[in-house]
């Protein structure tokens, strides 16, 4: 199968700028990246693609059982960069997508200059001195919900990850984009996205990152974003004035300046 059809892989921008591949998070697809991308296009060549099971991915492709491990959509993400034989890209992961960025760059990281982690999170559930900001009963009611009622949770859901309630047509915008998914591929990949624990992967890491966190976001607290700095060497920590999980919807352009500063600075 080819991986342009698998994952819907779209490349715009510049064709001779390094390139950029940017990665959506969970119950979303490639055009949550719609106020950043067009940012970026100028300097960068920009590579857009959907995970299998969301967005305009091939169904055919999806199977429960492999990807109930973020390890394969880390390898899905190295056969893009592969068909498109991509060298000295920058991998740009939001949310449960910087976690599938650290696997593929520690798995193949001749391929990648860099890694932008934007809002990650190596383990949701709290854990002794380790704070995810969940504890096991919040993931498990969080769990059940979205099994029960698919699009009651999306609809309560979106406005706790956005955190912006002044303006509802973001929030409205992420329901829409959780509502299109499948209910039981989407109840997979969130088992998947809730009950990782990436944490010792982190130093697996070998190329230049930064981690983007938000001043204020309910899904991944500071503690988180200075843990994956702390635990990356020579990583980098931009914190943005902004509030909730999606800055690249509520704070396109800080989002973009981050991204673009962190790239162009890159040997």
């Amino acid at each position: 199968m080819a991986v342009h059809s698998k994952n819907n892989v779209r490349v715009v921008g510049r064709p001779d700028g390094r390139p950029l591949m940017l990665a959506h998070g969970f119950g979303c697809d490639q055009n949550l990246w719609r106020l950043v991308a067009p940012r970026l296009a100028d300097s960068f060549r920009i590579v857009l693609f959907d995970h299998v099971g969301a967005g305009s991915s091939d169904p055919a492709a999806w199977d429960a059982t492999r990807y109930a491990d973020l390890q394969q959509y880390a390898e899905d993400i190295l056969d893009i960069a592969d068909e498109l034989d991509l060298r000295d890209a920058v991998f740009v992961g939001h949310s449960v997508a910087s976690m599938m960025g650290v696997l593929a760059v520690a798995t193949r990281p001749e391929r990648f200059a860099g890694l932008v982690l934007l809002t990650p999170s190596p383990r949701y559930l709290d854990d002794t001195d380790y704070r995810g900001g969940f504890s096991r009963g919040d993931i498990d009611e969080l769990l059940e919900s979205l099994e029960s009622n698919y699009l009651g949770w999306s609809r309560a859901m979106a406005p706790v990850v956005m955190g912006t309630p002044e303006r509802p047509e973001l929030q409205d915008e992420l329901a829409d984009a959780f509502c299109r998914t499948d209910p039981a591929r989407a109840l997979t990949f969130a088992r998947t996205t809730f009950l990782s624990d990436n944490r010792a992967d982190l130093a697996r890491v070998t190329v230049p990152t930064v981690v983007i966190e938000c001043a204020h976001d309910t899904l991944a607290p500071r503690e988180v974003g200075r843990y994956c700095h702390e635990h990356i060497a020579g990583s980098a920590l931009v914190t943005l004035d902004a509030t909730g999980h999606c800055p690249h919807m509520s704070a396109p352009e800080a989002t973009a300046s981050a991204i673009a500063d962190f790239a162009a600075g890159l040997p």
